[in-house]
Order: C-alpha cells, then structure tokens, then sequence
C-alpha cells in the first residue's frame, strides 16, 4: 500500500513532496492546484516531444524514397518495430515513476530521446542498410514510454473530481507530438529537401524539456516503489478489460498515425509531399478533442462515453472500408480523420475509467476517506502502465494487419474490414461489463463512475 515516506526532504535531493492530500478541498484550494497544474504543464511538453520522437519514423518513412531500397512492406515492418518497442518499454516507465520520484524520471527519460534522435541524424542517408534502419527504429520506441509515466505521476496530483480532465489534458498534449512531427517535417523537409535537419530541431528541445523539468517539477514522497501494487493491479480483471478497451482507442489513435501517410501513398498514389500535407490532421483534431472526453466522462459516465464512440468509431470505418473499395480519395480522407477525433474522445472516456473502477473497489472493500483514495491511487496508478502498454500494441496489430492487407490484396480493405469487427467486439464487452444491469461487476464499478450534480450514481 502506498504509504507517506519517513525519509526527510533535507536528505533526499531535490524537490520532494512530504504531505499531499489532493482531496482535502481546502489543502486543494490553497496550495495543491497551484503545484499540480505547474507539474500538468511541464509534463505535458516533456511528453509532447516524447510523442514526436516516437513517431519520428511515420513522417521519416514518407520521405524515404526509392534510393533508399525500401518497399511498401518494409516501411510497415519499420513503423511496427517502433511502435512495438514504445508500447513495451511503457510498462517499466510506468514504476519508474514510484522508484526515482515523477519529477526525477521526467527529467531521465527526457534526456534518453536524445540517444533515438541523434542516432538516425546519423543514419539517416540513402545506403544505409534495413537492418540498421530497424535497430535505430528501435531506440525510437523510448519516446512512446514517456506517456505511461507521465500519466502515472499526474494522477497522484489530482483529486478523483478533477482527474478526468487532468489526464485527458496530459494525454492530449502529449499526443499533439504526432501531428506537431508531422507538421514541422513538412515545413522543413519540404524546404530543405533531407530528414537530417528535422532531427537537429528536435535536439535542443530535449535538452529544454530536460532542464525545465529540473527546475519547476516535483516528486511526490507518498508514491513509493510497491511491487505489491504492480501485483495487485496484474491480478485484477479490470485491469486486462480496460486494457482491451484502450487498444480500441489509443491503439487506433497510435496505428493510425504510423499508418495514415503510407496508405495514402501506396493506395492513392501520393507524393510524401501530398500525403504529409493531409496526414497531420487527424491526429491533431484526435489530440485537441482528448480533454473534452475525459470532461465528458466526468460528466456522464466514462462507460456511456466509451460504448457509444464505439459505435461511432465503427460508422466511420465502415465509410473507410467502403471510400477504400470505391477508390475515392475525398471519402478516404474525411472517414479517416473522423476515426482519428473518434478515437481521441475515447482516449480521454477510457483513461477516466481507470481512477474511478479502483476508487469503487475501495468503497466495496468497505474504506472511506483518504484511506479510500489512497487505494484507488496506488492500483489505478499501477494499472496505468499495464493499459497503456497493451493499449499501444493496438498500433502493432494495426500496421501489421495494414502490411499483411497490402502485401495479398494490394489495398488496405481487408485490414480495416478487420477494424471494423473489433470496434465492434469494444462495443460488445464495455456494455456487458460496465453498463449492463445484470453484469457481476458493473455496479459496484459504476458507482465510481461521476454523474451529473453531486452524487456518484449506477451508470
């Protein structure tokens, strides 16, 4: 159980923090809001850039013509291996946060993008081998950790009322990396003409995000290391059902960002020019809209949010299967970036459910009080990490499954067919276990769940 450290601030270094007590209204009021949104702030740049470093490689693979020797194929196997490694390395991430403190973590996994970044500066010309593309694709994935414990720190700062729109708020930010890579690589490369100078911007920013992370971020004494919390939280049905519900949204959200510009390129026949001009849409309306699902989720229920954007998140694909057969660019576009806002508003209902499943299963055990939000801050906490990294692995299966359509149908029909089932099966299982009247476990879930005016209600 989580537990205030004994260790004084004076012997620890840096900044620590002894007492913290977010639910006390008046603590809140007068002190914990002004820190807490401090660190919100400084969490989200540091994990903006690591969203950019990790999907470095959708934008690089654009550009990658045919001097560089790489197929259709090839660059789906490359954005599968990054995105692979970012959903793994999520996992360690997420308890780093307990063992070296939110504040000191951030400030080491801040300066590790440098290692991804300047080692494809270097690689990064026509010649070098697919192997060695891989391996350096690899140390992309680091950035995709930075989420997991941002995520994981954040949710120790805020009380339960406010943490739907604080985690969609980091999370948002954070995701706003993918259409910001994008975005700045088609004002650089397409003026500049080489993927180098676009990893010499990114540089020194790690090195600012580093810095200022030193400067004005906190650690939190009463998170400590609990491998009975990993244990715990491991154990836990909800845990694997809320992970399966998240690869529905942030594994969308994630695939489709790596995967968005290649369709458009070897379906359409855009020019990396033309398909970077388009691709950076979607995940910028999917990241911008991630708050107000959290916020809505705050209001109605994440339950309600999540089942019905999964309704919508199948409409869309199915608009998206049917463009893909009738080869019209125009519905393409407009179904795929309707996806991307979908999966964005289900990120932030999904990641609201987290806190409040834990906090019900306190009520149940019969706790109260501080006692109560302790317990659903240290599995909720640990859960987030496990989430996060399933979720992600979403991205895999999506490029995979894009790679496999291409190479035996030529066009990515058959894989969004595939999508389409799922969403389907998301749908499915968020309804029989958070909303149905006669699931085992949903109403003592639901009762976490916020609803609008005071009180907590069945969703």
């Amino acid at each position: 159980m989580t537990v205030p450290s004994a260790v004084p601030a004076r012997n620890r270094g840096g900044r620590w923090i002894e007492e913290w007590d977010p639910e006390d209204e008046t603590f809140w009021r007068e002190k914990g809001a002004r820190i807490a949104r401090r660190n919100l702030l400084l969490s989200v740049l540091c994990e903006h850039i690591g969203f950019s470093v990790w999907t470095l490689w959708s934008v690089m693979v654009l550009f990658m013509g045919p001097e560089y020797g790489l197929t259709p194929a090839d660059k789906f196997l490359l954005t599968s291996v990054v995105t692979l490694v970012g959903a793994v390395v999520r996992v360690p991430y997420t308890y780093a946060v307990a063992v070296f403190g939110g504040r000191n973590w951030t400030i080491v996994s801040a300066c590790l993008l440098l290692v991804p970044t300047v080692a494809a500066f270097v690689v990064m010309e026509p010649g070098t081998s697919f192997t060695t593309f891989l391996l350096v694709g690899l140390l992309a994935g680091v950035g995709g950790g930075n989420f997991a414990s941002s995520m994981t720190n954040i949710n120790a700062f805020f009380p339960l009322r406010r943490k739907g729109w604080a985690l969609g708020l980091n999370a948002g930010g954070g995701n706003l990396g993918v259409p910001v890579i994008q975005l700045v690589a088609l004002a650089i490369i397409g003026a500049h003409g080489g993927p180098r100078v676009l990893l010499g911007v990114y540089i020194p920013l790690v090195l600012l995000a580093a810095a200022l992370a030193a400067v004005h971020m906190d650690n939190i004494a009463s998170v400590r290391n609990d491998t009975g919390a990993a244990r715990d939280a491991a154990k836990d049905a909800h845990t694997w059902i809320m992970a399966f519900l998240y690869t529905g949204t942030f594994g969308s959200f994630i695939g489709y960002g790596f995967a968005f510009g290649q369709v458009l390129q070897s379906e359409f026949g855009r020019t990396p020019l033309q398909a970077a001009g388009v691709t950076f849409v979607g995940p910028l309306l999917g990241s911008l809209i991630r708050p107000v699902g959290g916020r809505l989720a705050d209001r109605y229920g994440g339950a309600r949010i999540t089942l019905w954007n999964f309704v919508a998140m199948a409409g869309a694909t199915g608009a998206v299967v049917a463009a893909s057969v009738q080869r019209s660019l125009p519905l393409f576009t407009a179904a795929f970036i309707a996806l991307f806002v979908l999966t964005g508003l289900g990120n932030g209902s999904t990641y609201k459910m987290i806190p409040g499943i834990f906090q019900a299963k306190a009520v149940a055990r019969g706790l109260r009080g501080e006692e109560a939000s302790s317990y659903g801050r240290r599995l909720s906490g640990a859960s987030m990490g496990l989430i996060g990294a399933v979720g992600a692995l979403g991205g895999v299966g999506i490029n995979l499954a894009l790679r496999q359509s291409f190479l035996t149908r030529g066009s990515g029909t058959g894989a969004f067919v595939a999508f389409l089932a799922f969403y389907g099966l998301c749908f499915a299982v968020t309804w029989a276990v958070y909303l149905r009247g006669t699931a085992p476990r949903s109403r003592t879930v639901a009762a976490a769940e916020p609803q609008p005016g005071p009180a907590y209600a069945e969703v």
